[in-house]
């Protein structure tokens, strides 16, 4: 189960997520104090300038002092600021090697209420095709493995999520379902928790929140917990407090957006994540799922149109 900063001894060597940085200093902005935001702002502002700057040169660009960039360091998981220097200086490398290649589009900039459809367009497939590279880099394999290995053998499967979040949950459990698998989604709390209290130790609760903060979600993934099911978090952020809750966390990349609200242009990041898990566990019950995909076709062939002649 994760820990939180706060719970780390100060003398403790943290290890940062696998999460890019500058997507970590986003998702993280609502927990950040007003010098600490400071720098945050400073850094996404001009990455490329803070993987150059000194901690003095950086502590007057962002009107902080060096103190203040040192605990920013420590919340992102760095012990010290060459770390962080080193780590901004490789993202932002990745990123000039992909303008390279004609990814030109710059993704931080807002989408204006006259732009063309054409350059609206490459700028939703620029960011969305830029949150999938950053899943590929953060997510944990072996972490997809365990989840995938638990479900193929569970005795049931929950999934919870609420808002836009349901949308994702539904797709998981009819990946699961199509494989045979006895899945559920629950969208509604009372539903979900009715659910969650009668899991066990066989079975297994995936909770699908962006924020990681929704406090239905956290509420239902608790509960399956309780039980003694395996319990999963798909959030973008691996400090929240779902994290807490769960037995195994599945990280999706998160971007702010401008005009897209985060949770919707995560979407195909956390969807990624669900075809993979969904994929992972077909292929270890490959004939039942053979099996079961060859059934539902064959219940439903009188309701397709004969073929044209």
């Amino acid at each position: 189960m994760s820990r939180s900063i706060a719970d780390t001894p100060d003398d403790a060597v943290l290890v940062p997520s696998a999460a890019g940085v500058l997507d970590r200093i986003r998702s993280q902005a609502g927990e950040f104090s007003e010098a600490l935001s400071r720098v945050a702002e400073q850094v996404l502002a001009d990455p490329e300038a803070a993987a150059h700057a000194t901690i003095m040169d950086l502590a007057e660009l962002s009107g902080t002092s060096p103190g203040t960039i040192t605990r920013f360091c420590r919340h992102l998981g760095y012990d010290g600021y060459a770390a962080l220097r080193v780590a901004i200086a490789t993202e932002t490398g990745r990123a000039s090697a992909r303008s390279e290649t004609g990814w030109d589009v710059n993704i931080g900039q807002e989408i204006a209420p006259g732009d063309s459809l054409d350059r609206v367009l490459k700028q939703l497939v620029t960011v969305d095709a830029a949150m999938l590279r950053d899943t590929v880099d953060t997510l944990d394999l072996d972490a997809v493995e365990r989840v995938a290995a638990k479900v193929a053998s569970a005795r049931r499967v929950d999934v919870y999520g609420v808002g836009s979040s349901a949308i994702v949950a539904r797709e998981l459990q009819m990946g699961f379902y199509r494989t045979g698998v006895a899945a559920w989604a629950w969208t509604e709390v009372h539903d979900a928790l009715a659910s969650a209290a009668l899991l066990g130790g066989d079975d297994v609760a995936i909770a699908v929140s962006h924020s990681g903060a929704t406090a239905e979600t956290i509420e239902m993934l608790t509960e399956a917990a309780s039980r003694g099911a395996l319990t999963v978090a798909v959030t973008a952020c691996p400090d929240s407090p779902i994290a807490e809750v769960a037995d195994v966390e599945l990280l999706s990349a998160a971007r702010r957006t401008g005009f897209r609200a985060d949770m919707l242009a995560t979407r195909h990041s956390q969807l990624l994540v669900a075809d993979l898990v969904h994929i992972a566990v077909a292929q270890l019950r490959f004939p039942e799922t053979m099996e079961a995909l060859e059934s539902r076709a064959r219940a439903v062939v009188g309701h397709r149109p004969a073929p044209r002649t």
